[in-house]
């Protein structure tokens, strides 16, 4: 019995993936972990329901959005751009690590315990942040813009309180976010 592949081409954190032959029925969590050996992306549930696998993927007008890598398949991704937890910081000039905003105010509040949901709250908070830097929201709506973007996202620790803080007081000290 042989397993039916076909070739998979896509962007992943900016480099170029593929073509690379892969089981049709692979989900995208297993290509990420065992093709690319990209494993910030956490297999929590199985089922789409903790968000702790999530990616990001751009879309139309480059606009951000998550997608669930555990019950999507790697071929749905074809074509598509994906960032990782593992492509939110970058390098500076010096070849030093530079956290992403997001990861930074995270660290500064101390807004993980155990940080295995951490890389689907990441997603979860920059795909919010991008939201807002085209359409910002009302100051007096924030908090629940905030709930409503984490709610999704399943926290074992319970460490919501701490990530709703960093991500509410990132989006306060980031010009643009806010309006009224």
């Amino acid at each position: 019995m042989t397993t039916e592949t076909k070739p998979l081409a896509l962007t992943v954190n900016g480099r170029p993936v593929g073509p690379v032959d892969v089981p049709e029925g692979l989900m995208m969590q297993d290509f990420l972990h065992e093709y690319l050996n990209l494993t910030g992306s956490r297999m929590g549930c199985g089922q789409g329901i903790c968000h702790a696998c999530t990616v990001i993927v751009e879309g139309e007008g480059g606009a951000l959005r998550e997608m669930r890598t555990c019950i999507t398949g790697a071929h749905w991704f074809a074509g598509r751009t994906v960032v990782t937890v593992e492509g939110h910081a970058r390098h500076d000039a010096k070849g030093e690590i530079v956290l992403s905003p997001v990861q930074q105010a995270f660290i500064e509040h101390f807004a993980f315990q155990c940080g295995y949901c951490t890389p689907g709250f990441v997603t979860g908070a920059t795909v919010l942040i991008d939201r807002l830097k085209r359409k910002p929201v009302a100051r007096a709506e924030l908090e629940q813009v905030v709930t409503e973007a984490l709610d999704k996202h399943i926290c074992r620790c319970t460490g919501y309180v701490r990530y709703h803080t960093a991500v509410r007081d990132l989006i306060l000290a980031t010009p643009g976010l806010v309006s009224g």
